[in-house]
């Protein structure tokens, strides 16, 4: 599954429907809105774009590593602090490939995916430069 939603989503629901009796491991990676001086951040997406470069991030993903599902949901809009932003799942009958293919799709997401944040707070609003997304 790709998402992109304003809503907040259950850890603990996707994980029992991304698991297979296929899969000796499943890595999961949650990023959240940290408390490092901001009150919340916004983000914003070019969904049909977003969602098509996801799609193409998941078959790169499928083509480089031994994979059984990858799963990713990332929210949009204003989200404070401790909120979840993204959600990433995979799995995998071993845990190595698990692992270095969440790595993978986490850092393709960070390149290439056009979804921006601004960071607002008491000492105004900034959008971060520099990558497509950077968490």
């Amino acid at each position: 599954m790709i998402k992109i939603t304003h809503d907040d989503f259950d850890i603990n629901a996707m994980i029992s429907q991304a698991r297979t009796s296929k899969m000796g491991a499943m890595v999961t990676f949650l990023g959240t809105v940290r408390d490092d001086g901001i009150d919340l951040l916004q983000f914003e997406v070019y969904e049909e774009v977003a969602i098509s470069e996801l799609e193409t991030i998941r078959d790169e993903a499928f083509e480089k590593f031994d994979i059984e599902s990858m799963d990713v949901i990332h929210r949009i809009g204003e989200l404070p602090v401790g909120e979840n932003i993204l959600l990433i799942i995979v799995g995998a009958g071993h845990r190595k490939e698990a692992f270095d293919a969440c790595e993978y799709i986490l850092e393709r997401i960070k390149e290439s995916v056009p979804i921006w944040k601004k960071e607002i707070g008491d000492a105004g609003d900034r959008w971060i430069p520099g990558e497509a997304y950077n968490s």
